[in-house]
């Protein structure tokens, strides 16, 4: 995976892109945590791809005490975000920066990995989906949330126009709006939703269903077999 380039600044202004950009972005926190809680243990382990920016695992942490985090980034400065974002919680958090091959081998009561795997390229998902399905215990809940629309014309316009109007609507600046809409059609890995679910039962996973659909964003709950 070549990982997305943040320098400090744009590592600063980070936490104000995805609610302007997801739908529902708290309760989707929520969905997330109420989730895994359906099978992960009080003293739980839960292993985070994507973790730069803290967001999610502050959420997770905020939500359960009892829980543990191993987060994993490519970005030192999205991490240095993150630690500050944490600091609360620094006591149950270990942030490692690299990709899925350098987190610890667990195994995890649960993983999760939120507005991340659009980054990764398409030749490498399934080794990411298979090496978090290696970390984790039979059973554990995965949460995978990132965009994913239909790639044939002239549903994938639509659906790139649509995820660039709702930005819009929440303020987002014109030209960054603009360099998100020549991401999305060049630039970022989209799979349909068929596609999502199909790599999931490939690389290990079960039962995978989906529980958010935020316009052009996907959310989905699956089980390591």
């Amino acid at each position: 995976m070549k990982p997305p380039v943040f320098d400090a600044s744009a590592a600063s202004s980070y936490a104000e892109g995805p609610p302007r950009q997801v739908p529902g972005y708290e309760s989707l926190h929520r969905m997330v945590s109420l989730l895994l809680a359906e099978r992960t243990p009080p003293d739980g382990w839960v292993l985070v791809l994507g973790a730069g920016g803290g967001q999610e695992i502050r959420a997770l942490a905020d939500a359960h005490p009892g829980w543990w985090f191993d987060g994993v980034d490519p970005s030192a400065e999205m991490l240095e975000l993150a630690r500050q974002v944490t600091g609360s919680h620094a006591e149950r958090i270990r942030l490692h920066q690299g990709l899925i091959s350098d987190a610890p081998y667990g195994p995890y009561d649960a993983a999760t990995s939120i507005l991340t795997f659009h980054f990764i390229a398409h030749d490498q998902r399934l080794d990411t989906l298979s090496q978090i399905r290696s970390r984790l215990k039979s059973g554990a809940p995965f949460i995978l949330v990132h965009l994913s629309f239909p790639q044939t014309e002239p549903e994938r316009s639509i659906w790139i126009a649509r995820h660039v109007a709702y930005s819009l609507s929440n303020g987002t600046d014109p030209a960054h709006a603009e360099s998100a809409r020549q991401a999305i059609g060049s630039r970022l890995t989209i799979l349909s939703p068929e596609d999502e679910v199909a790599m999931l039962h490939q690389a290990g996973f079960s039962n995978a269903s989906l529980f958010y659909a935020g316009l052009s964003i996907k959310g989905w709950i699956a089980y390591a077999e």
